[in-house]
């Protein structure tokens, strides 16, 4: 792996900071915030004086129990080549659940949630990783997230798990040292151990950020300074090996350029100090095999992977029964569901083992986001305050970006634009991003006569028929909505 060196997270609020700050190796953009046809003048300005620019996603969902989508590999994938990357970077995580493989209606989390560290969403996220590095033009590192919940039943530890990942796939590890303090904090699980556990070796580099504990749980905010106890995870990772590059990340509450470059200062510092490692960084790991596909050519097990990219159903391949059912009623339809997922089958072809673990995973991801999201009952074995916690902020984050996304939304509510849009999330999950959202919240307070000041209604009314056009599309509970308020406005 190439030196990358120190780097920061570029954001558009901080750009001209950034390209002040001295000793900056590299940034890392997050993909779905860039056009690879039209790249912010800045970006172009970094990488014009030679500053390496690396693209990271966040909605690819490698942890989720369908496929990952073919259209969102191909934009990652464009964007690597417009940027000239060396490498992309992602996560560990589920982002969505719902739809086919449990027969209810999808749902969007709008942030990264923990993978079960089982044998069946291990096998999933395998072929996921396998799937996408075949469809990236460039080595594919995966990141290790925070979480404030635990799942029941795990059978790994986070050590464990990302070790087995990486032998099974030949992936590359982002590891986020403020993620590890997270859940030292929030799940008791020591940095030490996990690093220990890690193959420290296949590090592409590192991420440092800032939090905040309150109430006895660690929130990773990226909008605080970095802490002591993080840096120190950082030297506890560099006596082991010296990472071929270190990243800051800063997401909100920017600060003034002077405390950003003194948190990399503090950063360099950590790298300076730190003994000499007891690993080296090595090459990229080989490649694993891929199994030859349409020629009955035996694969040994835990290396095989189902080779179809394009569906998502596991209908008529599954051949082992998801513990628990999800319903095709109510919000998310997983009411009542066991969330015990259980170790995935040792007989049969390496397709149908594979789908139903998908399957079963679905299940039990399905049932936990709607209890997140959708206000479902919390499924058995986890701890409900921590999901109350967890849900509240879901909450909270989807009111403060459909703010950035639609700022006409607070401007014209006012201060009844949090606590509506609140209200309207307790039982309403995201469906297609938080555009729509946006669009989703609007359809809701007209449909209901609101807002009461004629005045605000006016403007909302206009600012939804600039976006909606003429026709909706059809179909679906919320363009059903949208056509009733449509007839009730057209009878003002």
């Amino acid at each position: 792996m190439d030196r990358l060196g120190t780097g920061i997270g570029w954001r558009p609020e901080i750009a001209d900071g950034i390209a002040e700050l001295p000793g900056v190796d590299w940034v890392e953009v997050v993909a779905e915030n860039i056009c690879p046809g039209h790249l912010p003048p800045a970006v172009q300005a970094l990488r014009a004086r030679g500053t390496t620019v690396v693209p990271h996603g966040v909605s690819l969902g490698l942890g989720g129990a369908e496929r990952p989508d073919p259209g969102r590999l191909a934009a990652l994938a464009e964007r690597a080549e417009a940027l000239g990357a060396p490498l992309v970077t992602e996560h560990i995580a589920f982002v969505r659940a719902g739809g086919p493989l449990t027969a209810s209606p999808a749902m969007e989390a709008g942030h990264l949630l923990p993978v079960p560290r089982t044998r069946d969403a291990l096998d999933v996220l395998c072929e996921n990783v396998r799937i996408a590095q075949d469809a990236l033009p460039v080595p594919l590192a995966v990141e290790n997230i925070a979480a404030l919940v635990n799942w029941p039943g795990e059978e790994m530890t986070e050590g464990q798990f990302l070790a087995e990942l990486v032998e099974r796939t030949g992936v590359r590890l982002l590891i986020d040292v403020a993620n590890l303090h997270t859940n030292l904090v929030n799940r008791n699980e020591d940095p030490a151990t996990a690093l220990d556990e890690l193959p420290v070796e296949a590090i592409a580099y590192v991420h440092v950020a800032g939090g905040i504990e309150r109430d006895g749980v660690w929130h990773d905010t990226h909008a605080h300074p970095v802490t002591r106890p993080v840096l120190d995870v950082l030297a506890e990772l560099c006596a082991r090996v010296t990472p071929p590059g270190v990243l800051l990340e800063r997401d909100e509450d920017f600060p003034a350029t002077g405390e950003l470059a003194a948190e990399l200062d503090a950063i360099r510092t950590v790298l300076k100090e730190a003994p000499t490692p007891t690993v080296l960084p090595a090459p990229a790991p080989a490649p694993v095999p891929r199994p030859l596909r349409a020629t009955g050519v035996a694969v040994p097990r835990g290396l095989a992977t189902a080779t179809a990219t394009g569906t998502v159903g596991a209908t008529g391949t599954a051949t082992t029964t998801a513990t628990g059912t999800a319903g095709a009623t109510g919000t998310a339809g997983a009411t009542g569901t066991s969330t015990s997922i259980g170790t995935a089958g040792t007989t049969g072809t390496a397709a149908s083992t594979t789908d139903a673990a998908r399957q079963r995973l679905a299940v039990a991801q399905t049932a936990l986001l709607s209890a997140l999201v959708a206000g479902t009952p919390a499924p058995e074995g986890f701890d409900r305050r921590r999901l109350l916690i967890q849900s509240r902020a879901l909450a909270a984050k989807r009111a403060s970006v459909v703010a950035k996304i639609a700022p006409e939304l607070p401007d014209i509510l006012g201060g009844d634009y949090r606590p509506g849009f609140l209200a309207y999330a307790r039982h309403r999950p995201m469906r297609h991003g938080y555009r729509q959202d946006a669009m989703d919240f609007a359809v809701h307070l007209l449909a209901e006569g609101r807002p009461a000041d004629p005045d605000a209604h006016r403007r909302l009314t206009q600012w939804w028929r600039d976006r909606a056009g003429p026709k909706p599309p059809r179909g679906g509970p919320a363009h059903r909505l949208a056509h009733a308020v449509r007839r009730a406005l057209h009878r003002r």
